[in-house]
């Protein structure tokens, strides 16, 4: 009997650290996966083999015992013992020569889940406690990660995407209010379950795009309006850009370059609340009129003399 080598199936070296061991897996889970490999048995098994290795080294307890387990059984093999003559005693409970008893249920040795048939198999072969065979029953699928780039102007106003998931096409409906790190479960579309088990979950992580024109910070929407020269000096409307519409606003003579409005209740609203929305800032940059014409460049001196005299 040998002890699979969770950290060979995976590629990795035996001190990898918990990164280490979920990028190599999910790179191996990639190119061996069903959809990509159709009919072809051989990647089938590879495949099972990749998930029940990363069960196991994905879970820190479980890791620490199958690194005790799998150490102090290779220990033992590699001189000279007989398979059937190792002590199980040391991992739980007064075995003998040949068996091996447990006062539990033999899964709890490492934490239970699913995925561990092979493994068990292969360390004990059909026996256990008492000789007994540990029945398989169906299994839930693995849930499966995506992530999903979606613009600011989606995110405020809710969308429509389609994505595809085991050669079948879905319409995901998006309310407004998404927000970055955002998780929606599709419930069934994961991996298929195990003899009849459930199927998995799809998991789509929500990824907000930068926009060229707005910041967002939590609920609240930031953004900088040009303002003419003529409505800053003398004040008048100004129409502001939403990611959803344009607004009016009026604004008080004499506005500097720089003031910050505040537009209550027109930022992002809130997902799942309906009549809840963070604010809008404006910030206003006075834009400087180019290629002025003799005529504007004469009152603009008749304007400057003004106000020398004035402050005379």
């Amino acid at each position: 009997m040998e002890v699979k080598d969770y950290y060979k199936i995976l590629g990795v070296e035996k001190a990898a650290t918990a990164e280490q061991i979920k990028k190599a897996y999910r790179k191996l889970a990639v190119k061996y996966h069903p959809d990509k490999n159709p009919g072809d048995k051989a990647a089938e098994e590879k495949f099972k083999e990749l998930n029940e290795a990363y069960e196991v080294l994905s879970d820190a307890e479980k890791r620490k015992k199958y690194d005790q387990f799998g150490d102090n059984y290779k220990y033992y093999e590699q001189h000279g013992g007989r398979p059937e003559d190792f002590d199980w005693s040391q991992f739980g409970g007064g075995g003998k020569q040949g068996s091996y008893t447990y006062s539990g249920n033999v899964e709890d040795m490492f934490g239970g889940g699913e995925g561990f048939s092979d493994f068990f198999e292969q360390l004990f072969g059909s026996r256990f406690a008492g000789g007994h065979r540990r029945q398989q029953g169906p299994a839930h699928g693995r849930d499966v990660q995506a992530t999903m780039e979606v613009s600011l102007e989606d995110a405020y106003s809710g969308a429509t995407r389609q994505v595809e998931v085991n050669g079948s096409r879905l319409n995901i409906k998006m309310k407004p209010g998404l927000y970055e790190g955002q998780v929606i479960r599709l419930k069934g579309k994961g991996s298929p379950g195990r003899q009849g088990g459930q199927q998995g979950d799809l998991l789509i992580s929500i990824h907000i795009s930068p926009h060229p024109q707005y910041e967002l910070k939590g609920q609240d929407i930031h953004t900088d309006v040009p303002l003419p020269l003529y409505t800053a000096i003398l004040g008048g409307k100004l129409t502001v850009p939403t990611p959803a519409t344009t607004l009016s606003m009026n604004i008080p003579a004499g506005t500097d370059s720089g003031k910050v409005f505040r537009l209550k209740g027109k930022g992002m609203p809130a997902y799942d609340h309906k009549g809840t929305s963070g604010d809008l800032y404006i910030k206003t940059v006075i834009h400087i009129p180019k290629n002025l014409s003799a005529k504007e460049k004469e009152l603009f001196q008749q304007l400057s003399q003004l106000n020398e005299n004035g402050h005379a």
